[in-house]
């Protein structure tokens, strides 16, 4: 009997622990579908910046309309001949003749609205010019800077280097923005008329080399008497024929 009651016992130990070994298997199970569950919302959310790269040419379309800068200097619906050039694309014809009038095939840039003469809208239109590079134009048809460190009574008379600009409704070959060389040609407010006169009157004085900004000059013929005269009747026909200028190398008004 003892025997057949240790067997009853293991049996129901047996049975205990396969009855808890299937708990454990249930609630692993439990847990791995509670954690697909949580990581599911996870997954659309890791999803999400993704998703938002799909937006990313739509902004770029947005920035791809934005109005150019040079749209400020077009004329809206006004005659496509006499648009600046920075509204036109021209296709060159460097084949001209020199100095000979030239017919250009031009397209208006993007954003830019223009009519004919019969007030149609035109993309396409042709420009009448004469054959010639810009640095070749007239001096009024464009605009140089100018020095005020160079001498402009000097003999041979001094040059700078400037930097030009076509004027915008001048149209030329080439570039528009070129490097000349130009004389000094600055002002520095003196006038030749008030010199003369200071020469004739107070030249003994040294008024005329105290206005022209000539100090030393003047301290000189004011302590010699003009040099005696001599000085100043020297200075009255350099003065007179613009030989003796401002100190500061600028020329008369």
């Amino acid at each position: 009997r003892s025997k057949m009651a240790a067997a009853r016992c293991l049996w129901r130990l047996c049975g205990v622990a396969l009855f808890l070994a299937q708990l454990l298997l249930l609630s692993g199970r439990a847990g791995s579908l509670m954690t697909t569950k949580h990581s599911q919302p996870q997954s659309t959310f890791a999803k999400s910046p993704t998703s938002t790269s799909t937006n990313a040419p739509y902004f770029k379309a947005a920035e791809s309309t934005e109005i150019p800068s040079y749209v400020t200097k077009c004329p809206s619906n006004g005659l496509c001949s006499r648009l600046p050039p920075d509204c036109v694309t021209c296709n060159t014809n460097y084949s001209c003749v020199y100095g000979k009038p030239a017919t250009f095939d031009c397209k208006v840039k993007p954003h830019v609205h223009c009519v004919d003469e019969n007030n149609q809208e035109q993309e396409n239109f042709t420009i009448n010019m004469t054959c010639q590079f810009c640095w070749q134009l007239a001096t009024t048809d464009y605009v140089c800077t100018s020095s005020t460190s160079c001498m402009t009574v000097s003999c041979p008379r001094q040059r700078y280097n400037a930097t030009c600009t076509v004027r915008d409704h001048i149209h030329c070959l080439g570039n528009r923005v070129f490097p000349k060389m130009l004389y000094c040609n600055w002002t520095g407010g003196y006038k030749w008329s008030t010199a003369l006169a200071l020469s004739i009157t107070l030249g003994g004085f040294g008024a005329d080399r105290f206005y022209l900004g000539q100090w030393r000059e003047g301290l000189g013929k004011l302590f010699s008497f003009g040099g005696l005269g001599i000085w100043t009747l020297i200075d009255v026909l350099l003065i007179g024929v613009g030989y003796v200028g401002p100190a500061d190398g600028s020329l008369y008004i």
